[in-house]
């Protein structure tokens, strides 16, 4: 078996190479609350957390292939009806833009596999709305502003337990503050990530890891039976796990080319001059984006 992208080194690096000597400071949690999920599976209802942004054509360029899009990121909580067929994109992320096509929602939005688990009576229900959450790299802002609000909405919505699926490195911090907020509020928690290392570095309850490019963390894209087993096994773990820090792997593989690993931001594979286009346009991208402080 592969061994999994080790992203805090990569990142570390390759920030590090683009002239950014200050490591970005991720969080990291001593103790991680855990929450058993209260009602069986077949009762429970689930709440879906989403990175991902609602399209809004007048931000530029979002679709497939889109470069980082600073000026879609969101800053504040949203939440939509699950009865509804939202248009969600990740061109606002740093997503994996090499491997992920990032032509299926359901990839990183496993809101149909949801429903398919509902009608088939292996899930109580799927809350009345789903959540958005910002990216922010301000742990600050995440813990104090964004991770109570979506306690307040899944309260609300009266949830049994919660899906949160982050779709960049910075996400996957996102969604770790969220769940343990959600957790230590008595509502039990799984991540559907990809990125195994930094989010065990933070410490969540619990993490269904799929080995995929970032952008992937819902399932295999195109491919609606792997994305049912995908999230039949992160509500599997949701019920069954005991303790905290609990980590199942998906064992399905990625269908493409193997080298994805080395990619993804690997400043060893590109050129002075392409390192420069990256510094300049991460620049660009910051102030569109309007970051905090972190």
């Amino acid at each position: 078996m592969t061994a999994p992208l080790a992203y805090l080194p990569r990142i570390r690096a390759y920030y590090a190479a683009l002239g950014y000597p200050e490591p970005y400071r991720w969080a990291r949690f001593g103790t991680v609350p855990f929450a058993p999920l209260a009602v069986p599976l077949r009762r429970a209802r689930i709440a879906l957390v989403t990175t991902a942004v609602r399209h809004d054509p007048a931000r530029g360029e979002q679709g497939p292939g889109a470069a980082y899009n600073g000026a879609a990121k969101f800053f504040e909580v949203y939440s939509e009806s699950t009865a509804t067929e939202p248009d969600l994109r990740i061109a606002h992320v740093a997503y994996d833009r090499d491997h992920s096509p990032a032509t299926d929602a359901n990839a990183w939005f496993p809101l149909a596999a949801l429903r398919r688990l509902v009608a088939a009576g292996e899930v109580g229900g799927v809350a009345a709305r789903f959540h958005g959450l910002p990216t922010n790299r301000s742990r600050r802002v995440t813990t104090g502003t964004d991770a109570p609000e979506i306690v307040a909405r899944c309260r609300a919505d009266g949830v049994d337990g919660a899906v949160l699926v982050p779709n960049c490195p910075v996400c996957h911090q996102s969604c770790a503050i969220a769940a343990h907020a959600l957790e230590a509020a008595g509502i039990a928690t799984v991540v559907m990530g990809c990125a195994l290392d930094l989010t065990e570095h933070v410490g969540v309850p619990r993490l269904l890891f799929s080995d995929f490019p970032l952008g992937n963390g819902a399932g295999l894209p195109h491919a609606p039976g792997a994305q049912l087993a995908s999230l039949r096994m992160a509500l599997m773990l949701l019920s069954v796990a005991r303790a905290p820090r609990t980590t199942w792997r998906n064992p399905q593989v990625w269908p493409g080319p193997p080298d994805w690993r080395e990619d993804y931001s690997n400043a060893d594979r590109l050129s002075p001059e392409e390192i420069a286009a990256r510094r300049a346009a991460f620049d660009a991208a910051k102030r569109a984006a309007r970051f905090p402080a972190g």
